[in-house]
């Protein structure tokens, strides 16, 4: 099943249809997962290439977007540039699952699946909420001026902050009896 942030449970979209619909993930927690996900692998394509880039991110559901950041140069900067569609995967694994047959040993495992376009978030405000977003995700017992400073526009000018304006989406997850 797929959803559209801010939407119903709609058609599939070719990008996250499932072949084992009694895996679907429900919406709450795929959004869960998406908050709560320590590290999130971006995928991006140069010409017929593709790259796997590992991302510290920030879920804004209420914006149904991913920010994340970069150096202000580098191949992920670069490839965005290029071509903006991207792919963002989460996941975590569970027990591991031994059996009697080789080819039946499993693990339990969740995974979420984005689908959407990137780009350079120009705006000065959205990028500092962006990396401030980022910030209080990894580090929700320090707040700025009380712990350190606050992000300052040269610091804004060193980095690469990017928005995923999330397309569709899909969790999947396999859960076993204890």
């Amino acid at each position: 099943m797929v959803a559209r942030p801010g939407s119903q449970w709609n058609a599939p979209d070719p990008r996250t249809r499932m072949r084992r619909q009694d895996r679907a993930m429900p919406p709450a927690r795929l959004r869960a997962m998406l908050h709560q996900a320590p590290l999130a692998f971006i995928a991006t394509a140069s010409a017929e290439q593709p790259f796997v880039h590992p991302n510290l991110f920030w879920y804004d559901e209420a914006g149904a977007r991913i920010y994340f950041h970069t150096a202000d140069q580098g191949r992920t900067r670069d490839n965005i540039r290029q071509n903006p569609n991207v792919c963002l995967c989460v996941a975590e694994l569970g027990r591991l699952l031994p059996a009697q047959e080789a080819l039946q040993f499993s693990c339990q495992y969740a995974s979420v699946m984005v689908f959407g376009r990137a780009h350079l978030v120009q705006d000065e405000g959205e990028a500092r909420r962006g990396l401030q977003g980022l910030l209080d995700k990894y580090f929700p017992q320090l707040k700025p001026e009380r712990d350190y400073r606050a992000i300052t526009a040269q610091e804004l000018a060193r980095t690469s902050v990017f928005a995923l304006q999330i397309e569709s989406w899909s969790g999947k997850e396999k859960r076993a009896a204890p």
